[in-house]
């Protein structure tokens, strides 16, 4: 049983609500999301949605570099 079927909660600041995906902190860092400190992040639907928004595009970038 993994910390987030034990009902660990998101990692943002201010935020309550219970953790659905788990990823490693310098990513999220990356986002320049309001992460707490920890060897992993933790992060809510909400959070994690908003995640892959502001991750979209830093991955779309990554990509036109690797393709030159």
């Amino acid at each position: 049983m993994g910390k987030i079927e034990k009902g660990v909660k998101c990692s943002i600041h201010l935020c309550v609500k219970d953790a659905v995906r788990s990823l490693s902190p310098e990513k999220v860092k990356a986002t320049r999301l309001n992460v707490e400190d920890s060897k992993r992040t933790y992060l809510c639907e909400e959070h994690y949605k908003e995640f892959k928004r502001k991750n979209k595009g830093l991955r779309q970038v990554e990509r036109w570099r690797w393709n030159t």
